[in-house]
């Protein structure tokens, strides 16, 4: 699983930063967190691949958090790839979509399913589910969360050992299903150990709510809102945003391990006023940059 950050800043891009983006590529799916104007620049030059977009999570309807939509959707239509790409929002989603493309023609047959979400869980496979909340703005707008499931790796000494080969038996045992072998049960909690999936939330644009907390509960990473310091609360609180500190106390509240600051004020030139800000409430901290990677 790799993170790339393709829009760290505010409402304004600047030289260094371009409004909110964020990819996630898991087992070649890739996973697109909002999608400001220049987004799909901001992955070429990150060298990712367009065609992997089949699912858009898209947190508000405001300018700088969409406006990369059109353009985005306009040149994955001209791949003419088999998948859909599902794209996913608050409540008023399909309306705000049917405003924004209203009058742009798709040169070539393009499937988009759009979906609007709220709480709890709206997306699942074998691998993975896809959480929301609603978070407190002046617009609709939610918080996702993606949450990897457990998985059992098999204990290759072990089954060596036994010499069970390669093959449908062990599949068996993977998903966690007995097996018999030479006359002999073979439990999956003797030959297997369990893996802990990762947990990955994304919050933007929001002022301090309970379903932060709930949202982001024992994350492993999570990625929020810290437009200002906590100098300028008042001034987040006008415009419906967290302060680095909020964000801090939001991943201590939370038991996150690790936490990731972004959408950041114009006026900030570096970000170390704002670490330093959340590291007064929270000790394992970074402040995201555009094309930073992480990987879990």
């Amino acid at each position: 699983m790799e993170l790339t950050f393709l829009g760290t800043s505010c409402m304004m891009p600047t030289k260094e930063r371009n409004p909110s983006a964020m990819y996630l590529e898991y087992k070649g799916e890739g996973l697109l967190f909002d999608c400001a104007e220049g987004t799909q620049r901001q992955m070429r030059i990150a060298g990712l691949n367009l065609a992997k977009v089949n699912k858009i999570l898209v947190s508000h309807w405001h300018g700088d958090h969409i406006l990369g939509l059109p353009g985005l959707l306009l040149t994955i239509a001209s791949l003419e790839l088999s998948h859909a790409v599902d794209i996913y929002g608050p409540r008023g989603s399909k309306k705000a979509f049917q405003q924004l493309f209203g009058g742009i023609e798709f040169e070539t047959k393009f499937n988009i399913h759009i979906t609007e979400v709220h709480e709890g869980t709206f997306y699942e496979n074998e691998d993975y589910r896809l959480e929301s909340m609603p978070m407190k703005h002046p617009v609709p707008c939610v918080g996702y969360a993606f949450v990897e499931k457990d998985r059992r790796r098999i204990n290759v000494e072990h089954v060596k050992k036994l010499g069970i080969p390669e093959g449908p038996l062990l599949g068996q045992l993977q998903r966690g299903e007995t097996i018999t072998w030479k006359g002999k049960k073979v439990t999956p909690e003797e030959t297997t150990k369990i893996v802990n999936g990762k947990k990955v939330v994304f919050i933007t644009d929001t002022m301090p709510n309970q379903n932060c907390g709930m949202l982001a509960a024992n994350a492993d990473l999570l990625i929020i809102d810290s437009t200002y310091t906590s100098k300028l609360q008042d001034k987040a609180e006008e415009h419906g945003h967290l302060t680095a500190l909020q964000a801090a106390q939001i991943a201590s509240q939370a038991s996150v391990k690790k936490l990731i600051l972004t959408h950041f004020s114009a006026r900030y030139k570096n970000t170390l006023e704002l670490e330093e800000d959340a590291r007064t409430a929270f000790d394992n901290v970074f402040s995201a940059y555009d094309f930073m990677r992480v990987n879990l």
